[in-house]
């Protein structure tokens, strides 16, 4: 009996002036000896952690709130509340408080809170308690004054609090109210709307439970109607009692449940629609308010959850067949309702609510809703779906795969979500698009879970390409036979433009299932028919998906592409749009680009070799020319293996001013005796001396020759000073990067780290170090052989390099032998 009495559930206060639940526990009060005083605890009852450690301060000012909630502040911006299960627990803590506090066990607040200056808390706390004028017609103009001028200061706010309730005052103005209405006296109508808005903005709990107790919640409501800025009366009460109507869709026999749902609906109608939305100063002053509709709504939950036979009753006429069509929309309006107020709950009491309706069976009977006619039961229906989704994916997830095994494709839910989002008749496609995002959710790795057993990701998208994923391509399947769309209206190419997004995002995130899909299938060939709709954002949907797999970089998907041909639908989309300056060009323009600045060597010659001679007079921008340059370069290489193999060892051994530790190879090569090279002798590594010179040369001066006929874009530069002299000269490769020039080694002892004390290159040594660049040389000077993009920022010093390599010794020059 101890522990259900002391039962309490804690709250923290947040930034958005909303409860958060920090669990449930037991309270208990006593003497903590680091905290030096008697302290409130309370331990959590799943694992006996402790939820909250509070020393009971001596001018801390705890509240007393509807029986069983105590809140107070521990900081400016640090609010705590306990809610308790039963008020006998409530009063217990409550006595301990005031105990400590030296407080009447009777009051509702231990103290008053003061903001203000020394001289004005004396003056307050020095004058007696606040009087109010007598509840008198001819006093009303009294009255608003002064609950006018107390507002600003908490003090006074808290004295008149005090005595509004300790005199009964609200029901002899709610009294009074009655006899201005009935004389039609506006005066004291509109005097009496500034007092009871004045009595909300005090925030006081026990005036609240006055003000919205059955008797005079209407009488309040009537009050406020007459607002002194409108000319005429709002018509508030004609509303609730005529228009708004409490339906028992299943009937409540707990009285005091039907209470706290009227109650909390017409609080919330008040806090809504009948008071004027507050200033940035009264926001606050509402706080109490929000805090208790947040509380009733919590209450609401917790014993319609409890009531097992309710939710049977709800869940049984759901599914009944018998059910008449108003009657089920009556229940799915009150179950949407009902999820709706969930979303008050905090995480733990959430989980436990929604497994509670999973236990019910709410995801059968939501297929069953969803099957019906009824277009607004479905959106009801789609309402709490999306509630179950959001909050756990694969509590759905696993409930589809298991109706796989028992049900066929047509039925299963998922299927069902995807035919209402195709099917959807709302010209802007608003519920498709809320299906959409639910699929995604669902469709989401992202949330997937990862278990030692198994893996629910692989499991549950196995399951939707098999049993799902024909339903959602179907409409796109069946618009894209010809080459042209077979529907192109505008809802037509929205809904494909839907399920576009959808694929592309499965595009990124499920690499194997959907890569085997869009191959076996042929979806890509179909989705490009989409580049000729006369809807622009359509084409634009198309060339998106088309741009995810290119960006993939993935060779199965490029031989697919190539294979199929499916570039051409883009370049002739492309060719269609002109020069036009529009998304749908810099959309294909920046895909080409994507394949020559990443290099993708299957489809940038795949592209030159088909589609060449329609893009080749584009010049606005450099991309097909850059791409037309980089197929050439790709063929040389393949043409002359010899000067690719060049390429690479200049590439590998050039000159680097951090220092490397060479490999075992280059070691070799670099340490052989220079002297045992005759005077002409050309170098080369080790792989391939046994070459001849002349066989060494010949792809370099076919090289030469070629690069002389075509102007190139800075990629791959020749030197522009042309070879002279000899006719059939042979070259030796050289480094201006260190005072051996030739590719001859320098003695072993000799270290080619840059930053080595006494190296040839360390500025202790005899010769200053030149730059490094890759040459071809001749008696005349230097030929520059290959510049690559990485030594842009090393050219000014190659020059320096050169000017300077006449001062080098002979025996160290590069030679030129015939």
């Amino acid at each position: 009996m101890t522990d259900t009495r002391r039962r309490v559930k804690v709250y923290t206060l947040n930034e958005d002036r909303q409860w958060d639940d920090r669990g449930t526990g037991h309270v208990s009060s006593c003497y903590v000896e680091r905290l030096k005083g008697t302290s409130l605890l309370v331990r959590a009852e799943s694992d006996g952690s402790l939820l909250l450690e509070s020393k009971i301060n001596p001018n801390t000012a705890y509240q007393k709130q509807q029986d069983t909630l105590i809140v107070w502040s521990e900081a400016e911006n640090y609010d705590l509340a306990l809610s308790f299960q039963e008020k006998a627990g409530c009063d217990e803590i409550w006595e301990k408080i005031c105990q400590v506090q030296g407080k009447d066990p009777s009051v509702d607040i231990t103290q008053e809170v003061v903001d203000e200056s020394e001289e004005e808390r004396f003056d307050d706390m020095s004058s007696p308690g606040l009087e109010l004028p007598p509840c008198e017609l001819n006093r009303l103009e009294d009255l608003a004054e002064l609950v006018a001028s107390s507002l600003p200061s908490p003090l006074r706010r808290e004295k008149l609090a005090l005595a509004v309730e300790n005199e009964g005052y609200i029901r002899k103005l709610l009294e009074l109210f009655r006899v201005c209405e009935d004389l039609e006296n506006r005066e004291g109508l509109h005097q009496l709307y500034e007092i009871i808005k004045g009595i909300f903005l005090l925030n006081r709990t026990a005036l609240f439970e006055v003000m919205f107790s059955d008797e005079c919640i209407m009488d309040v409501i009537g009050c406020l109607e007459f607002d002194p800025a409108l000319p005429q009366p709002r018509r508030h009460r004609e509303f609730l009692t005529k228009t708004a109507r409490f339906k028992e869709v299943i009937p409540i026999s707990d009285p005091e449940l039907r209470q706290k749902i009227h109650q909390t609906y017409r609080v919330q109608y008040i806090q809504d629609m009948v008071l004027p939305t507050p200033s940035v100063f009264e926001e606050n002053m509402l706080s109490t308010l929000h805090s208790f509709i947040f509380f009733n709504k919590v209450e609401i939950v917790g014993m319609l959850q409890d009531d097992e036979k309710f939710l049977t009753d709800l869940f049984a006429q759901l599914t009944d067949e018998a059910t008449d069509d108003d009657k089920r929309q009556e229940l799915v309006n009150f179950l949407k309702e009902f999820c709706a107020f969930s979303q008050t709950l905090q995480p733990q009491n959430r989980d436990a609510f929604f497994k509670t309706l999973s236990n019910m069976g709410i995801l059968p009977a939501l297929e069953v809703i969803l099957g019906m006619d009824d277009v607004q039961v479905r959106g009801a229906a789609t309402d709490i779906f999306s509630y179950l989704v959001e909050y756990n994916p694969s509590m759905v997830r696993e409930f589809v795969m298991q109706e796989s095994q028992q049900n066929d494709d047509d039925i299963l839910l998922i299927n069902l979500i995807i035919e209402h989002m195709i099917c959807d008749t709302d010209p802007e496609l608003g519920g498709a698009v809320q299906l959409m995002g639910l699929l995604r959710t669902l469709l989401d790795p992202e949330n997937m879970l990862a278990t030692a057993n198994k893996t629910e990701k692989t499991e549950f998208l196995s399951f939707f390409y098999k049993h799902c994923m024909h339903v959602l391509s179907a409409p796109l399947l069946a618009n894209t036979t010809e080459e042209k769309p077979s529907k192109d209206d505008f809802q037509t190419a929205q809904l494909l433009a839907l399920i576009l997004e959808l694929l592309t995002f499965c595009v990124e995130h499920h690499t194997y299932h959907i890569k085997n899909y869009i191959i076996n299938k042929d979806i890509l060939r179909r989705v490009l028919v989409l580049t000729a709709s006369q809807h622009a954002f359509l084409a634009l949907c198309a060339l998106r998906f088309m741009r995810r797999i290119v960006g993939l970089k993935d060779e199965f998907y490029n031989r697919y592409i190539m294979r199929n041909f499916l570039f051409e639908p883009v370049v002739k989309a492309f060719r269609n749009n002109g020069s036009r300056y529009n998304l749908l060009n810099s959309a294909m323009i920046e895909m080409f680009e994507y394949v020559r600045v990443e290099d993708i060597k299957s489809l940038t010659a795949h592209i030159v070799e088909n589609y060449w001679k329609s893009l080749e007079d584009v010049d606005y921008v450099q991309t097909f020319k850059g791409l037309k340059l980089r197929y050439e370069q790709q063929r040389e290489r393949q043409d002359n293996p010899k000067l690719d193999s060049m390429r690479s060892i200049l590439r590998n051994h050039r000159f680097r001013r951090d220092a490397r530790t060479l490999e075992d190879e280059e070691e070799m090569w670099f340490n052989t005796d220079e002297d045992d090279l005759e005077d002409g002798e050309a170098v080369v590594p080790p792989s391939d001396k046994m070459k001849s010179e002349e066989d060494l040369m010949e792809p370099i001066s076919k090289f030469m020759e070629r690069k002389k006929l075509k102007d190139t874009e800075d990629k791959e530069v020749l030197g522009k000073s042309s070879l002279s002299g000899r006719q059939n000269p042979s070259f030796k490769l050289s480094f201006s990067g260190s005072t051996k020039t030739s590719l001859a080694s320098p003695p072993s002892s000799a270290s080619l780290n840059p930053g080595s004390p006494g190296s040839p290159g360390s500025p202790g040594s005899g010769a200053r170090s030149s730059p490094p660049m890759t040459a071809v040389t001749t008696k005349g000077g230097l030929v520059g052989l290959v510049d690559y993009p990485d030594d842009d920022e090393e050219e000014e010093e190659e020059e320096d390099g050169e000017s300077k390599e006449d001062a080098l010794p002979p025996t160290k020059k590069s030679k030129l032998s015939s």
